[in-house]
């Protein structure tokens, strides 16, 4: 039973069609916008996975100096990221930021050109937060954990090992000291802006240090200084492979990586300033937006593809 009146079979036809005018001119009208009646992304997170970006890594055969120069061969002929745009809506930036990635057997390098007419920074101990100087960051993920790195133009780094609650236990990060929960500096951890991620929450490790990292800064200009104009400043990462065990234990990965293996990594710049208006500027820039306020997303970092080809051919011995 449908609810309507009964009707002779002769009068349902027209029966119906006077509902269906009488149904029009009561009920409220809508305005429907196509796109609101397309199917949505299959994507649970608010970056759109069809603009996250990919980028091949080459093998480096010279030896680099961790000075943060790069000025070396190998680091003129890597491929460097896209122009770095707003977190939130992907928009271009007021200054040029880029990166690129190199690596070898022992290391895997990472170098920034940040464009900063005011080059400025002010905290000198470590993990201080570094996040509220203009920095630039770098998060390398594994399968069921991520690190976490930040350093200002003086050269001073923030650090923290993050691990998903959901594979803490079968891990084995309990195994580890900085790692336990009982760790005064091992705290709850639910995002930033994107606080329902999928796979719920983490454990954050500010007790961890990754072992052998190199780092260092070198400023075009003076540093803390507005009476002039600097051009802007480059940092130069080491991070050796030996200290991502933890990182790639879930999953197994090689370390070194192999030709093809592709690892998330995400490259940003925070600065303590904002474009002026009609720029809609965040202060946060990324070389793949996030479409929210939260670097700890893993499934938004770009994709990594490492080559074993060389980023500059090696001189034939004679």
């Amino acid at each position: 039973m449908n609810g309507l009146p009964s009707a002779n079979q002769g009068s349902r036809p027209s029966f119906l069609f006077a509902l269906s005018l009488v149904l029009l001119a009561i009920l409220p009208r809508y305005d429907v916008d196509a796109a609101e009646v397309q199917p949505k992304s299959a994507s649970r997170f608010p970056c759109n996975p069809d603009t996250i970006g990919h980028y091949t890594a080459y093998r480096v055969h010279e030896r680099l100096e961790i000075d943060g120069r790069l000025a070396e061969k190998s680091w003129q002929s890597a491929p460097r990221s896209p122009r770095f745009v707003d977190i939130l809506t992907g928009n271009p930036t007021l200054y040029d930021t880029r990166a690129a990635v190199l690596w070898d057997d022992e290391n895997l390098y990472i170098g920034f050109w940040v464009e900063e007419p005011k080059v400025r920074a002010t905290f000198t101990q470590h993990n201080s937060p570094i996040y509220k100087n203009n920095d630039v960051e770098v998060f390398i993920a594994g399968k069921d954990s991520y690190y976490e790195f930040e350093i200002n133009a003086l050269n001073t780094v923030y650090e923290a090992f993050f691990m998903w609650e959901d594979t803490y236990a079968a891990d084995g990060f309990a195994d580890l000291p900085e790692f336990r929960r009982s760790n005064s500096l091992v705290k709850p951890f639910n995002g930033v802006g994107f606080t329902t991620h999928p796979r719920g929450p983490r454990l954050g490790s500010w007790a961890w240090e990754f072992p052998g990292r190199q780092n260092a800064v070198h400023i075009d200009g003076t540093l803390n200084e507005d009476k002039d104009q600097d051009r802007g400043w480059t940092v130069e990462l080491a991070f050796p492979w030996v200290g991502m065990k933890w990182l790639a234990k879930a999953d197994g990965r090689s370390l070194p990586p192999k030709e093809g293996d592709v690892w998330r990594i995400d490259f940003s710049r925070f600065n303590d300033y904002k474009a002026p208006p009609p720029a809609q500027d965040s202060s946060g820039w990324f070389w793949s937006p996030h479409g929210a306020w939260d670097s700890h997303i893993p499934e938004c970092f770009p994709y990594i593809h490492f080559s074993t080809n060389a980023v500059v051919k090696p001189a034939t011995k004679r």
